[in-house]
């Protein structure tokens, strides 16, 4: 005979669900993503990030095939049309001479393609100003990643490095160092007079007038790590200042690296066009953005797209590599996007 308590323990197993099988799927697996994957997924979702990366890269590859199409003779920046030009050196045809045959126009003066001179003058620019800024992150790096981990003294005596070169005029050290340095840089360094010594020259000074940003970033960054755990053990394991400052600390830089290499070039590329206005980098008729550009204020009334090309493809690159470098650091920087 069953009682009232055996009842309604036999109806509460009753009604209970039996257990899932320990082999049926219960759903999607959780996949782990590593912090570069977030950062790319992150990266991706900003569209104005991602159309701004695809205007870099074209620059890019518009920059490493212009010396090919102009040794095939795709692109011809050199040769004159006079017979493209009326009788005020001016283009014959409307919109600065724009045809089939020339896309951009022509050069006022001498006739010469304006598509072909603006596509190999980037290539000279991107030079410059890329090599500038290797030389300023690697002295932007070293100096701050010393600075912020050593400390003391050391720490006291970069920072009146980096106060001191702020102090100086950056422009006005290359105009009153510019005879004395392209003179020392073709009879010491032995580097060809011309085009190659005025544009290692320009490469140069940037590059030491360049660094101090880099350095007050890493540094900032250093501080926080050299509290770290893995740095405090690579200490008490006895490693080499070097080991600690390049094994241990310098992978953990590469975000701030990366973003300050985006935000300096562009920087570096106005510099170029202003040190090329001046008379300071590479001279016609050797093309670059900046002396294009300082040719064609001449003609900013007559031919107003001979003018507008260079400007335009200059404020492009520095947006679009500013905007970039805003949606890296957005994109590396996580605390930003919880």
């Amino acid at each position: 005979m069953s009682t009232p308590g055996s009842d309604l323990q036999s109806h509460l197993l009753a009604s209970e669900p039996e257990p899932a099988e320990a082999d049926q799927p219960t759903g999607k697996a959780v996949v782990s993503k590593s912090p570069t994957q977030l950062a790319m997924r992150r990266f991706r979702k900003d569209k104005l990030s991602m159309i701004s990366f695809c205007v870099v890269a074209f620059y890019f590859l518009a920059a490493i095939a212009a010396p090919i199409l102009v040794s095939t003779g795709v692109l011809d920046p050199h040769t004159y049309h006079d017979d493209l030009l009326n009788e005020n050196t001016l283009p014959a045809g409307k919109w600065g001479g724009i045809s089939s045959d020339h896309l951009l126009g022509i050069e006022p003066g001498t006739g010469r393609d304006v598509l072909a001179r603006v596509w190999y003058g980037i290539t000279f620019s991107l030079m410059i100003s890329i090599a500038a800024t290797i030389i300023a992150i690697i002295l932007g790096v070293v100096l701050g990643i010393v600075s912020g981990a050593s400390g003391g003294w050391v720490d006291a005596v970069i920072g009146r490095i980096i106060d001191l070169t702020l102090a100086f005029p950056q422009t006005l050290m290359l105009l009153a160092l510019s005879s004395v340095g392209i003179a020392f840089l073709h009879e010491v360094v032995h580097v060809p007079s011309g085009d190659p010594v005025n544009a290692l020259y320009v490469i140069i000074v940037l590059g030491l007038f360049g660094w101090t940003g880099v350095a007050r970033i890493i540094r900032g960054q250093v501080l926080s790590l050299r509290e770290r755990e893995f740095v405090q053990a690579a200490q008490l394991l006895g490693a080499s200042k070097f080991r600690i400052y390049f094994k241990e600390i310098l992978p953990n830089l590469w975000a701030p690296i990366l973003v300050s290499f985006t935000l300096i070039m562009p920087a570096f590329v106005s510099a170029e066009a202003a040190l090329s206005y001046l008379g300071i980098s590479i001279h016609p008729p050797t093309p670059t953005l900046g002396n294009i550009l300082r040719d064609s204020l001449s003609y900013a009334q007559a031919d107003f797209v001979f003018f507008f090309v260079p400007a335009f493809l200059i404020a492009l690159i520095v947006v679009t590599f500013n905007l970039l470098g805003d949606g890296l650091r957005d994109a590396l920087d996580p605390k930003g996007h919880r």
